[in-house]
């Protein structure tokens, strides 16, 4: 006779998570390391108090925002090589919907999450509850539903057997290296609280062993024909090198065959800066040396990439004649974009099978290939000196003088994350990447108010690592909360805020399309309405001060040295504020290298829109579709 435990579907199911494992290359961790909760009347009852119960099995930690919650459990998931996650928690109403954004980013980002909001009652004693949302044609829709188009797998537990295959359908998901990301089970509070007679054999520990497929014999010949026959190859290496934790068998791939390795931003960091076929990011963002070498390409290699409009520049970067793609990937949609050869296999076992065969042709690419990109990199690094460097240590600093600044101070055990504005730009193309995770850009979504999140999620996967969160003002506006929850557990992050007075990267931009950088600065409103007044006097250090953070002010490069130095060393949460000047030719980062496509209005009376009509026609005019 099967034993079986009577418990309440809640305390169910943190019992199962807790008793969850991965395995990879003979590694084995817990899968869900720890749950993230606010409380509300949707799961104080049920989840709040199985969490209470079981206190010994499943760590908690206390969040400030929904949607915060979920960014820095997919940093601890980045940090930990999507092998290990966490749970986050929430009431019905506002709390759930607060997950949509970061499920959103975790979703795009191929990065597993579990998601535990709370739902409505199932037996429905009374409707509508507190927070309720009543859609007349249809009783079973809840906002919880939102949360669909933004989560890989999701189910809605109405009643407490439900929870069995759902539970087991939700690990499948968060372990699988081509589905993973964002997993949904939504928990109506009465079925929460609601005992059942559970078998013995649900919580007893899983092993989920995470896949490394090698590539299929006919694709991987396929794969060296194609490379054996270019004369100008270029990987390019995307967030799936690091994912596989491949970067060892990139670099073993490289220097084989001399091929230049190109990064996207979630793929910067493959190679060292300094590895001889590294050849900076590619793109939009990307620096000269990569972008001419796309430009000229007549294989482009991706491996573990999605071939975003940054990496491609909304399809006019490469634009040699007869261009193919071999694109190595674990997953067949990507495998198969701009009609290239498909290699679906991990990432480290594809390019281990790649190596291995090239040597046995002893193939590598002409000598004046290496001799013209390596000579090409040497003129781009001279351009980052150029722009990290302040001749003048007592002035206000530009943006990328204060890159330059944390560049001198970083060892291989820094991790540095970011997510948006003009960081992104300026960190692709000038930063000099030292291990294969100490680059940590979040640009599959892009979404501010991710850094400080995140960078608490990272240290409680790298406890002994020193974390920066980078932020612009604009970015630490939207989401500074979770600076309470890092003072609150001790998690010494380090929080470089950024000064410009507004949104700068889209002030940029809006300039560039003819947007005259209407309603970007942070500043009073002038006699005309609009808002090119005094900038703000917002003291973002007195916030940050104000939440319990120890906050060092530096006013020129010289105090910024200093100040970084000192936060670096500290073992509480610190943040280091400056305010930048604008950057000029000489101290400024590089322009783009490559265009980017955001619609510019076809009819205009102002000047401004007319004129970059003109130029966006004639870029456009470049672009090819790739069959």
């Amino acid at each position: 006779m099967t034993s079986t435990s009577r418990l309440t579907v809640a305390q169910a199911l943190v019992r199962f998570l807790a008793a969850q494992y991965t395995e990879r290359d003979g590694i084995r961790q817990r899968l869900i390391g720890a749950t993230w909760g606010i409380f509300g009347h949707g799961n104080v009852a049920g989840i709040g108090q199985a969490l209470v119960e079981y206190a010994d099995d499943m760590p908690y930690h206390q969040g400030r925002n929904e949607q915060a919650m979920v960014h820095a459990a997919v940093g601890y998931a980045r940090q930990s090589n999507r092998l290990s996650t966490h749970a986050v928690t929430t009431s019905i109403g506002p709390g759930a919907t607060n997950l949509v954004t970061g499920a959103a980013l975790a979703t795009i980002n191929h990065l597993p999450v579990l998601l535990l909001p709370g739902d409505t009652f199932a037996t429905r004693p009374a409707d509508p509850v507190l927070q309720q949302l009543e859609v007349p044609y249809a009783g079973d829709v809840s906002v919880n539903d939102c949360l669909r188009p933004v989560s890989r797998y999701f189910d809605r537990i109405t009643r407490p057997e439900a929870l069995i295959p759902a539970a087991l359908q939700a690990m499948r998901v968060l372990t699988d290296p081509v589905e993973t990301g964002a997993v949904t089970l939504a928990l109506p509070q009465d079925v929460q609280a609601e005992a059942y007679d559970w078998p013995e054999e649900f919580f007893a520990e899983r092993t989920w062993t995470v896949r490394r497929p090698g590539a299929d014999p006919t694709e991987l010949a396929q794969a060296v024909r194609a490379i054996r026959a270019a004369r100008r190859p270029l990987l390019v290496a995307g967030g799936g090198v690091h994912h596989s934790r491949a970067e060892e068998a990139l670099a073993e791939f490289a220097e084989a065959t001399r091929i230049p390795v190109a990064s996207t931003q979630a793929g910067k960091g493959s190679l060292r800066w300094d590895h001889p076929q590294d050849v900076g990011g590619v793109g939009h963002t990307g620096t000269t040396t990569a972008d001419e070498l796309a430009r000229t390409a007549d294989l482009v290699i991706g491996v573990g990439t999605r071939y975003t409009d940054f990496t491609t520049a909304s399809h006019t970067l490469f634009a040699g004649d007869g261009v193919r793609f071999l694109n190595l990937n674990i997953a067949p949609f990507d495998g198969n974009k701009l009609a290239g050869l498909p290699l679906i296999a991990d990432a480290r076992s594809g390019l281990q099978e790649l190596t291995e065969a090239l040597l046995m042709h002893e193939h590598r690419v002409p000598p004046a290939y290496v001799s013209e990109y390596t000579e090409d990199k040497e003129r781009w690094e001279y351009r980052v000196d150029a722009a990290f460097e302040a001749e003048d240590p007592d002035i206000r600093p530009t943006q990328p003088q204060v890159l330059g600044a944390l560049d001198e101070l970083v060892d291989e055990s820094d991790i540095v994350i970011n997510a948006a504005g003009s960081l992104p730009g300026d960190l692709h193309k000038l930063w000099r990447t030292r291990s294969h995770d100490q680059y940590h850009l979040e640009y599959g979504y892009s979404c501010m108010g991710y850094e400080i999140p995140a960078a608490i999620g990272v240290r409680l996967a790298a406890p002994d690592r020193p974390v920066w969160a980078l932020v612009g003002d604009g970015t630490y506006l939207m989401m500074p909360t979770e600076i309470v929850t890092a003072v609150q557990e001790g998690i010494a992050i380090k929080v470089l805020l950024i000064q410009n007075h507004g949104y700068a990267s889209i002030g940029g931009l809006s300039e560039s399309v003819g947007g005259e950088r209407f309603g970007t600065a942070y500043r009073y409103r002038s006699e005309d309405g609009l808002y090119t007044g005094p900038p703000l006097p917002v003291d973002l250090a007195a916030n940050a001060a104000s939440l319990g953070m120890r906050v060092l002010r530096a006013k020129t490069v010289r105090d910024l040295r200093a100040a970084l130095a000192e936060a670096r060393a500290a073992d509480t949460p610190t943040c280091v504020y400056v305010e930048t000047k604008t950057a000029d030719t000489v101290s400024g980062a590089p322009p783009a290298q490559a265009w980017w496509d955001v619609p510019v209005a076809e009819t205009a009376t102002r000047s401004s829109a007319v004129k970059a009509r003109e130029l966006y026609e004639r870029h456009v005019s470049t672009r090819r579709r790739h069959l």
